[in-house]
């Protein structure tokens, strides 16, 4: 199972959700594999402050910010259960290789109509890949939210 983490905007938790998520799954015994997609490479900080503090591995991680991110990411699903990638802001050939790839899309937003507005440009490009993986799933994660609100 490959699923994407995407959004053009930048800061709505992509790179949180995808470690969060990623080390779910390895705690429940199932092999991981972290994409890092965006240039940036948040992902892989991550990974490697973990290590400095002498942290074991959760699960692997590699960068993989290029456009063939569609042929790469499904041979490595072969390998283990899971591959989770975390997209880039702002780069549409990169998200649209991702959407090329996943089997599953969350769409991370925090909860206010300027992340809502912003996220529509990733709909469509959803809408656009489904033409071409009509089982492509997609659905909103609302991260942030406060519990008052």
């Amino acid at each position: 199972m490959i699923i994407a983490l995407l959004n053009q905007k930048g800061g709505v938790g992509k790179t949180t959700l995808a470690t969060h998520i990623a080390g779910e799954l390895a705690l429940r015994g199932k092999t991981v594999v972290l994409l890092d997609a965006d240039p940036q490479g948040s992902a892989l900080d991550w990974t490697q402050r973990r290590a400095q503090q002498g942290l074991g591995r959760l699960f692997g991680a590699m960068g993989l910010a290029r456009e063939t991110l569609h042929q790469e990411a499904p041979q490595l699903a072969r390998r283990v259960d899971h591959v989770i990638i975390d997209g880039p802001p702002r780069i549409a050939a990169l998200a649209r290789s991702a959407l090329m790839a996943a089997d599953r899309v969350l769409i991370p937003v925090q909860p206010s109509p300027f992340d809502f507005w912003a996220s529509a440009e990733m709909v469509s490009l959803i809408q656009e890949a489904q033409v071409f993986r009509p089982t492509l799933r997609a659905a909103f994660a609302i991260n942030r939210r406060v519990g008052t609100t």
